[in-house]
């Protein structure tokens, strides 16, 4: 699983260096994709299998069905970590989440999110609201034991 949050540069060719803890999940590459928050989602093969394999079971004459696949599959792309640790993102992957000099690399449990510095740091200003956290957290089911 993919936990924690780092900081890193981003080289002039457009590499990321992986957390270390990372690189072991990613042994058998990955793929990285646009997120849903201007950011990108790194994803094991067997996460993004899964996910591939629901979002084609869905209804090919919906129009939020399609609009899905063209985010996700489209701007999907197969990267491997080269012997430093490092995976390129694709510029126009870059771009779409705003990436230049650093990027945050933040694990969600079954993958990882890149973010721009700036862009995090909104996200996670708001995570750190106590008050909007309890209303908008409320309605899921987070039951233990």
């Amino acid at each position: 699983m993919f936990f924690g949050h780092y900081e890193h540069t981003i080289d002039d060719k457009g590499r990321v260096t992986i957390p270390a803890k990372y690189r072991e999940l990613l042994a058998d590459g990955a793929y990285i994709t646009q997120g849903f928050d201007q950011n990108l989602i790194v994803l094991t093969p067997h996460i993004f299998d899964q996910m591939y394999t629901r979002v084609n079971q869905m209804n090919i004459a919906d129009p939020l069905a399609r609009q899905l696949r063209r985010l996700i599959f489209s701007n999907a792309d197969h990267i491997d970590a080269d012997k430093l640790g490092r995976i390129l993102i694709p510029s126009f992957l870059r771009e779409s989440a705003q990436l230049n000099t650093a990027a945050i690399v933040v694990g969600v449990g079954s993958h990882f999110e890149i973010w721009s510095p700036n862009l995090w740091k909104k996200q996670a200003e708001m995570l750190q609201n106590a008050d909007s956290n309890e209303q908008r957290f409320s309605v899921l089911d987070l039951t233990i034991g």
